[in-house]
């Protein structure tokens, strides 16, 4: 049983005597509500229906209206608020895409702001910009593009903004029908790794523990992960685990401020003098969290710290582990880690003194070359101790989209079928007769690899949801020279952005798309505890012609394969609603058995329980969970070169917001640097500054920060320049989001 959290107030906690934080740096929320009235001032009503009936279209929280399944109370956050407007704006005047040329020197963020796209338009080559054209024409201008190339040169990716499972599971089966596994969505460049490797290790491809688990457990760590930032309604729960004593840990490269200590507005205690919650932070060189973790581990297999008894019944290869871990150094580790060897016992003896732990990581841990490593080296630790399958304890990759849970569940997956089914000859000749059309048997492109054959003129019809390849994957440059190479390109989304924008290698269409909370028969979403989550439509305004994107995906199937179907038989590829998707989904993905009955606001289920391993009972071949021994990455760094990583700032992913971070006070083009580098390269705050490395440059301005010594931090997409393109993980394909670059100070 987990302790619960104290009723009282708790001043050691307290993160400030000063009321409110009073000269304090942190994001008034507060000034968020308002801010948020004023921008829907023209449909309060209906952005009050959204907040009190739809699920979010944030984070992957999962909360239904303001409720959530952890604590009782009200729940939104500034993310939400930011959000609303989007599906409250009024529609973009078309004509202002008549000449895109006024129009590619916005930003995205005032690209958005024009409004929502009301009608398909289309643009061929040497045309100054768009004109207005019919569903019809559309439609039968790609699938005419479609059938007149191979499967081979199709490409179609779905980011995860506000996308639900029933379009996710519409657009792979109707893009199988064209005869392409070429599918992807934004979990490729997220949490692919994850994936990957709780799969192969413990058997289970999502996090193994709920939220509640948070509050009451011994220890939490969060590992290259900064939920005060990109999920922060879970600051509540990080104020309530503090109440019941747990002990928050951070390892990361920066001291993030918000995870030390936060304002939560929706607790009294906390809006007046804030919480207090890490005392404990890592600080680790950039890709240096294997060599921390194995430099634990190795403390406790050598204390005899270890569950052996859970070990030897519930697992393999520990053996092999144990010989791994001999074989590396503590000079070797204490190198690449960037931290001592008495840093890794002091968490060893945390971990080791812990009943009950919850590990928590994110992109800092994903979006390397060693991604699945990585993580491996989470689960590790986590296997040490028995941390999972029961109660406060567990793996949780904690998702930054609200449906990007759903997207590879439900098949929308370049390397997977529906429910995760690897792609093989057997899974598709079952998915062929299921459906009853030919399903194609290898994997399909991955996103990047969609860009890739781009640029290489092997791609004729790319066609995206939503997506910002621009501002998303690495090098732009080379992002936007692929695009321009496509003959077709299609962009379907609910506002403009700059991929739009891009001349055309022969033609773009445009085509409108509704938000979550304008489709018909209402839809689900998956939320980071794996929670299915049914969002109802909310009555009001609709924008022009915009069509829910699994309509318009099952309706362009059907004109590219119309031989589908006997004369007066059902056609596989045509669903009534929303609901008959959902009954589809229930008898092709059975964990997701279930969703077929969700028709209401509040209807929901947690697939898998409350834990997933429970008992510890693990779907691997063997039933066991598989320990993984890890060579260190070893990236050597030449003299004068600093470990630079990306980040997050004001913004909802690739979605800049603010030019300025309300948590850490950084503007956009920030160069975050530790004191003592500062010092030794002669830096004060706001100085000019280059990045340079063999892939691009940088100007920024130097930002001191409590930054690990030799590593550097810059806002994501803005460092997309630096990256090197070619980097990614072995088995997800996640891209790199890391790079080695030299530092000047820039002349004046």
């Amino acid at each position: 049983m987990l302790r619960k959290p104290e009723k009282g107030w708790t001043p050691q906690h307290w993160a400030s005597w000063k009321p409110f934080g009073i000269g304090e740096q942190y994001p008034n929320n507060y000034w968020e509500v308002f801010r948020a009235i004023w921008e829907n001032r023209r449909q309060l009503p209906y952005a009050w229906r959204i907040l009190n009936q739809g699920v979010c279209d944030g984070c992957a929280l999962g909360t239904t209206g303001m409720k959530d399944w952890t604590q009782d109370g009200i729940h939104v956050c500034n993310v939400r608020l930011r959000l609303l407007h989007l599906n409250t704006m009024a529609a973009l005047d078309s004509r202002l895409l008549e000449d895109v040329t006024r129009l590619q020197s916005k930003t995205g963020q005032e690209l958005r702001d024009l409004g929502r796209l009301p009608y398909p338009m289309m643009r061929q080559k040497g045309e100054r910009g768009f004109r207005r054209v019919c569903w019809d024409e559309a439609l039968d201008l790609i699938a005419s593009h479609i059938r007149a190339t191979t499967p081979d040169r199709l490409g179609f990716y779905i980011t995860s903004r506000g996308t639900v499972n029933e379009t996710y599971y519409a657009a792979q089966k109707a893009v199988r029908a064209m005869g392409t596994n070429s599918i992807d969505n934004a979990a490729r460049i997220c949490h692919s790794p994850s994936t990957a490797a709780l799969k192969t290790t413990i058997g289970a491809g999502a996090t193994t523990c709920s939220y509640k688990d948070w509050i009451g457990t011994d220890l939490l760590v969060f590992i290259g992960s900064n939920v005060a930032n990109n999920q922060p309604v879970t600051v509540k729960y990080l104020h309530l685990a503090k109440k019941a004593g747990t002990r928050i840990v951070v390892i990361n490269n920066y001291r993030e401020p918000g995870m030390e200590r936060y304002w939560v507005p929706s607790v009294v205690e906390s809006a007046l003098f804030g919480t207090k919650f890490a005392e404990d932070f890592f600080l680790v060189n950039v890709g240096g969290d294997i060599a921390f973790l194995n430099g634990v581990l190795k403390w406790m297999v050598e204390q005899d710290w270890c569950d052996r008894r859970f070990i030897q019944q519930y697992t393999t290869s520990f053996d092999q582990l144990k010989t791994a871990l001999d074989s590396q150094s503590w000079e070797e580790l204490e190198r690449v880690s960037g931290t001592s060897r008495q840093e890794m016992l002091t968490f060893a003896r945390m971990v080791a003194a812990a009943k009950t732990a919850v590990f928590v990581w994110s992109m800092g841990i994903t979006q390397h070359e060693c991604g699945e490593d990585n993580v491996r080296a989470i689960i590790n630790l986590a296997l040490s101790k028995g941390f999972v399958g029961r109660e406060g304890c567990g793996l949780m990759p904690i998702r930054g989209h609200s449906g990007v849970q759903g997207g590879a569940e439900m098949g929308c997956y370049a390397t997977a079928f529906p429910g995760g089914k690897p792609i093989t000859p057997e899974t598709a000749t079952r998915l062929s007769q299921q459906w009853g059309f030919e399903v194609p048997s290898s994997p399909g492109l991955t996103a990047p690899e969609m860009i890739d054959a781009a640029h290489r003129g092997e791609m004729d019809v790319l066609f995206s949801v939503g997506g910002n390849f621009q501002e998303v994957l690495p090098d732009p440059d080379y992002v936007e020279t692929g695009l321009a190479r496509v003959p077709l390109r299609v962009h379907m989304d609910i506002v403009c952005s700059k991929p739009m924008l891009t001349d055309p290698g022969e033609t773009v269409v445009i085509l409108p798309a509704t938000t979550r909370y304008e489709v018909p028969g209402g839809v689900t979403e998956t939320s980071t505890e794996r929670r299915i989550i049914f969002s109802p439509e909310i009555p009001g305004p609709r924008i022009g012609e915009a069509r829910p994107e699994w309509e318009v995906f099952m309706e362009l199937a059907q004109r590219v394969r119309p031989d589908l179907g006997e004369p007066g038989a059902p056609s596989p590829l045509h669903f009534e609603s929303t609901a008959a998707i959902r009954e589809e989904i229930a008898r092709l993905v059975p964990f997701y058995a279930g969703i077929q009955h969700l028709k209401e606001a509040g209807d929901q289920f947690q697939y898998g329980g409350s834990h997933l391993c429970f008992g510890w009972q693990f779907a691997t071949p063997d039933g066991k969970a598989h320990f993984t021994p890890l060579e260190l990455p070893d990236r050597p760094i030449p003299a004068g070169y600093f470990l630079l990583t990306t980040r997050r700032g004001k913004q909802f992913n690739s979605m800049v917001q603010e030019r300025k971070d309300q948590i850490t006070g950084a503007m956009r083009e920030a160069v975050l640097i530790s004191q003592e580098d500062a010092d030794r390269l002669a830096l004060s705050n706001g100085d000019a500054v280059v990045l340079k490395n063999d892939y691009g440059e940088y100007r920024g301005s130097a930002f001191i920060a409590r930054v690990k010594p030799g590593n550097l931090q810059v806002h994501w997409p803005e460092a997309n320049c630096l990256l090197d393109r070619t980097r990614r993980s072995p088995i997800g394909g996640v891209p790199d989001y890391n790079a080695l670059v030299q530092l000047e100070k820039a002349e004046v």
